[in-house]
Parts: structure tokens; sequence; C-alpha cells
């Protein structure tokens, strides 16, 4: 009989099987990631770059930099205690010009606007009127309008030509930074956001409890009905899914305005006087009655999925052991129903606090959202730095919230369905 050690098994080509199983191992990955690469770009894509790019534009500052180029760097060195030299405002009259002719200079007059007032009006009057502007500029400069004389101007754009800023977040919290770079309260007609902020976040909170209290029976029902009328009862919670969500809201405008049908339903009945109608709408009642109509079905669902697993011989067990039926809904249901209301707080919490649509149309001033002044530097101030900055604390809030909730309650113990 041969001593040789006994040969590796190899397959039907000659290839040790270890090695065939390995390269089959690897091909099997590669098709998975092959398989799921599609939903991994469009996840990139749609999620992470437009989070990437909003934390981005939350703190970049090119403005000054790019359209004050020879300014800046004229300016470096000076001493900031009086007016720069000639040589500073030759190199901003010449980036003017320049500017001037490419037609450029609206985002940076905007960009240094924000941080001090008139600028804009400063920079465009300025760059009309640079080519009839001779040496010395400094002179010329200071006569054509005033503000160059001032040397709060000069500490501004040298402070702004930093190509990050955190200027927008600190108008997001009210503050601004003084001309020596100290953060102090913003003028007091110009402190909206942190108000804006909590009332934001008290109202979601509102409108998730409501959601909650009235919630919590009607996933009950759906979970101990018979089947032929808890369906009934599942298209009616559904229905909602079913309407335009701009034709809810404005349902509720008819509803509960002053001559609406709430109120001509009181008058009728005697309640209120038809002079005292309430006013229901276009305030912080409208946007916490509409938004907790939209939201009630995210609060259902999450907690009829919980409901309907829990067997109903553990409530007759605990009657039959002399609990009265508030005792035994206090020690033995409800417990039981705790994920699915963590499930629906933090997904109407979360949802509420994104909405932007709903307050707008029925929420007037005092019921309006963070979110709305996203939208309004988004589209009307065109000021996209404060708006990122704006939604980056938002979002930085939100993940507090569910890393603060899954230190408490557990994710793990979340059910959605």
């Amino acid at each position: 009989m041969s001593d040789s050690p006994a040969s590796p098994l190899t397959t039907a080509d000659g290839v040790p099987l270890k090695v065939s199983l390995r390269r089959a191992v690897r091909r099997s990955k590669i098709k998975a990631f092959l398989l799921v690469s599609p939903l991994l770009l469009f996840l990139v894509v749609a999620f992470v770059m437009p989070i990437f790019e909003m934390l981005w534009r939350s703190v970049d500052n090119p403005e000054v930099s790019t359209h004050l180029s020879r300014t800046v760097e004229a300016l470096e060195g000076w001493d900031r205690e009086s007016l720069p030299g000639e040589e500073v405002f030759a190199a901003l009259a010449e980036d003017l010009r320049e500017g001037q002719q490419a037609r450029n200079l609206g985002l940076l007059s905007s960009r240094l606007n924000y941080e001090k007032s008139g600028m804009r009006s400063t920079i465009t009057r300025t760059a009309r009127n640079i080519g009839t502007l001779e040496p010395p500029y400094r002179e010329a400069l200071i006569e054509l309008n005033d503000t160059w004389g001032e040397l709060d101007t000069w500490k501004l754009i040298q402070r702004e030509s930093s190509p990050l800023t955190i200027s927008y977040y600190l108008a997001a919290m009210d503050r601004q930074l003084t001309p020596d770079g100290e953060i102090v309260r913003a003028p007091e007609s110009q402190r909206l956001h942190v108000t804006l902020f909590w009332r934001t976040f008290w109202m979601s909170l509102v409108i998730t409890g409501l959601t909650l209290l009235l919630g919590y029976p009607v996933a009950f029902l759906l979970a101990s009905l018979p089947l032929r009328y808890s369906n009934l009862l599942m298209i009616l919670v559904l229905l909602p899914f079913w309407t335009s969500l701009l034709v809810r809201t404005t349902t509720w405008i008819a509803i509960l305005q002053s001559q609406g049908v709430l109120n001509d339903l009181m008058v009728a009945v005697g309640v209120i006087a038809d002079e005292a109608r309430w006013q229901m709408i276009h305030n912080k009642t409208g946007t916490i009655v509409a938004m907790t109509h939209i939201l009630l079905p995210f609060m259902i669902l999450p907690l009829y999925s919980v409901m309907k697993t829990i067997p109903p011989s553990y409530m007759r067990a605990a009657r039959s052991l002399g609990g009265r039926p508030f005792l035994c809904f206090r020690r033995v249901y409800f417990p039981l129903t705790i994920p699915g209301i963590a499930a629906g707080g933090i997904l109407v919490f979360i949802l509420s606090i994104g909405y932007y649509i709903t307050p707008a149309l029925v929420g007037g001033q005092s019921g309006r959202f963070i979110t709305n002044y996203i939208a309004y530097h988004m589209q009307t101030s065109l000021n996209w730095g404060l708006a990122a900055a704006i939604a980056s604390i938002l979002l930085f809030v939100v993940v507090v919230f569910y890393l603060v909730f899954n230190r408490l309650i557990g994710v793990d113990k979340v059910k959605l369905g």
C-alpha cells in the first residue's frame, strides 16, 4: 500500500473543490450586488447626494472670494484699525469693473446684503458708475457712496472672504456676527427662526398626541370586530390615502372658516351667537385640526398591526382572575400595545415636522411651521444657504430624536406591520 497522502477532491475539469466553492461564492456575491446595484444607485442619487449637497450649501461661501478676488488679496495684512489704502480701493474698482462687464455681481451683492443691509444697492450703484471713476479710487468711491468709507464694510468683506462660513447657521438661530467677529443676538425685529422651531416641535407633539388619542380606539375596534365589519372600517381608515392632500386641506378651510359648515351648525343649534363665530382657520387651531386628520391613518395602522397579534384570551384570563376591566386594560393590554404606540408616534412626529403644504394653506401667520420658511428662502428670498442651514438643523434634531427614541424604547421593538 502506498504511503503518499490522499489527493484533494477535484471537479470534473481538475480544479480543486475548495477553489471551485470559493469561486462559486464570489460569483453569487457579485450577482447579488449587481441585482441590488440599481437600488443602491437610486439611494445615492436621490437621498445621499441631496443631503450632502444641503450640508455643503449651509457652509459654502464662495461669492466674495470669487468676485472680489483682487480686493481680498489686497486686504491681506490690513490692520482693521483704519480704512484700507489706495491699492485696496483700486483692486475693488477693478473687480467691480470686471463683474459689471460679465454681469455676475448679483450673487455677491445679495450675499453681502444678507450680512449688512444696503450692500446690494451699494454694489449695484458703484458697478453701474465704475466706468466714470478715475484714480485716486479711494476718494472717488467714498464720494460715490459713503458705505465705502465705513470701516465695518471692509471688515465685512474681509470676514466673508473665507470660502466657508457659519453665518447661515447663526442666522437660523437668530444670531449674527458683529464686524469684529463676535456672536450676538439679532435685532428683535429679525428674531424669527427660533420661535418657529419651537412652534414646529410643540405643535408636532400636540398633533402626535391627538392622533394617538383618536387612533387608539379605532385601532382597537379594527382588531376586535369581526372580519366583515373590520374590513369596512379599514376601508374608511384608508380612504384619505385615496384623496388628494390638497383636496383634504381645502375641505377643512370650507369647514372651519367663520362662515363655514361648523360655525353655521353651531349657530343653528344655539351654541354660539351669529356675531360671535369662532375663528378656527388661518391659525394654530386650523393647522392642528387639519394635520391631525391627515396623519391619523399613520397612527392607526401601526397600532392595528400590534393589536391584531394580541390574543383575546389574555384579557379573558385577567378578567377571570378578578381584575376590573380598566385594571385589566392598564396592566395587561396597554403594555402590549406600546410597540405600536412607539411606531405610530415616531412616524407621525417626524412626518408632522416636515409638513409645509397644510400649514401654508390653513395656518396663517400663527400656525406656520419652520418648513414654510425653508420654502420661502428657497423660492422667494433665494437665500439657499440659510434654507440649507435651517433644513440641516431640522435634520439634526430628527436624528437626535431618533437616537433618544432608540435609547429609551429601542427601534428593534417597533412594529409597523
